[in-house]
């Protein structure tokens, strides 16, 4: 299964969690894509000389950076919007997920759930 990336997944990288370390090293050795909306790159980004491991893995070939443009951002507020939400990165996670067919490493299922039911999740 192909994976969207949320901020908790991308902190949980780059803290070391060894499952998050191990699922992203498999998925990345069976070049399976990673998909990270750009929003949740800028929840996670604070200070990129003392990031590298994470500014290593989102350079990579195989990490696929999801553009939050207008056509995003309208379609993340509509599904806040429709859904009683309000976060527009969880819903932009959420419509990547659902673009790409992946399913999502999160650290909080609960709030990409109300979001989107369906979601196949591996929580981490």
């Amino acid at each position: 299964m192909s994976l969207t990336l949320d901020a908790g997944a991308l902190i949980a990288f780059e803290r070391g969690d060894r499952a998050v370390v191990a699922i992203v090293a498999r998925a990345l050795q069976r070049k399976q894509v990673l998909a990270v909306p750009a929003g949740v790159i800028g929840q996670v980004w604070r200070d990129g000389r003392r990031q590298a491991p994470l500014a290593r893995l989102l350079a990579s070939d195989l990490v696929e950076i999801e553009p939050l443009d207008d056509a995003r951002a309208r379609a993340a507020g509509q599904l806040c919007g429709a859904t009683g939400t309000s976060d527009v990165i969880d819903a932009s996670v959420v419509l990547c997920a659902r673009a790409r067919d992946n399913g999502v490493l999160t650290s909080d299922p609960d709030d990409l759930t109300r979001l989107d039911g369906t979601l196949r999740i591996e929580r981490v």
